[in-house]
């Protein structure tokens, strides 16, 4: 559901649960995307990707790449060659191919944290929620970054990175992973994304999920997705947060 009016959040809260036959949540867990959620870096992956793949001399478009975003760096280049050459290239090759992405994202210059995102983590952790990384990044400069730009939100062993999962977005593997660190169910999480492969994955898990327009992929692709809730920007979401969670707890609660 795209939020157009206050009562939408209710709507929406209501919807899932009736959906998914839960009768209350009792909210622990926030499983929180990375690149365009947390960091407005998504630009600088679109443009190393696609310095990246049209060297290899593969068409492609750079907003393209907002699509996969969520997947592993190895299923985005497989995904890729496949769809050129009718073949995936070795591990190794792949490998190789993205630790050249990443080196070309590095020279980039540094993303910033996306506007509203530390307000709307630290009212999250003021919440007694905890805060849990469920990335399909394995690069490290952002990772390595996050305990200056959000002080003791994410902690490591509540982090779910292209190294510990087999099936990336929009498979719920990773979904499933934060949840099982947490030690939380479905009813006792929130999932806050940003892109059509992450929400997906989410809402696979069967946790409630919000996304957050903040990038080129239209409100439309997010809610067709399977978004519980879609927000026009991170300063809308943030400012909205309170209500929402006020209405997740709530529910089924006299």
């Amino acid at each position: 559901m795209i939020y157009t009016h206050p009562r939408d959040i209710q709507r929406s809260v209501d919807e899932f649960a009736h959906g998914h036959g839960y009768d209350r949540f009792d909210i622990h867990a926030a499983l929180c995307d990375m690149d365009g959620t947390l960091y407005d870096s998504m630009s600088r992956h679109a443009k190393a990707w696609y310095r990246l793949i049209t060297e290899l001399g593969i068409d492609c478009h750079e907003d393209e790449f907002y699509m996969y975003e969520g997947m592993t760096g190895a299923a985005t280049i497989r995904l890729l060659f496949e769809r050129a050459f009718g073949t995936v290239p070795s591990d190794e090759e792949t490998t190789a191919l993205y630790h050249r992405k990443t080196e070309y994202f590095t020279q980039l210059p540094a993303p910033s944290p996306m506007p509203g995102a530390q307000h709307l983590i630290q009212s999250i952790v003021s919440s007694g929620i905890r805060p849990v990384l469920v990335t399909g990044s394995g690069q490290s400069t952002l990772i390595n970054r996050l305990d200056n730009d959000f002080p003791g939100a994410f902690t490591p062993e509540l982090r779910v990175t292209s190294h510990n999962v087999t099936h990336g977005k929009p498979h719920p593997e990773p979904y499933l992973k934060a949840m099982q660190m947490a030690q939380t169910g479905p009813r006792e999480a929130f999932a806050l994304e940003n892109a059509p492969l992450g929400v997906e994955s989410a809402a696979r898990a069967g946790v409630f999920t919000i996304a957050v327009a903040t990038g080129p992929i239209p409100l439309a692709a997010l809610d067709e997705a399977g978004a519980s809730i879609v927000f026009s920007s991170m300063p809308e979401c943030d400012s909205l947060f309170p209500e929402l969670l006020q209405c997740l707890n709530h529910f089924g609660r006299i």
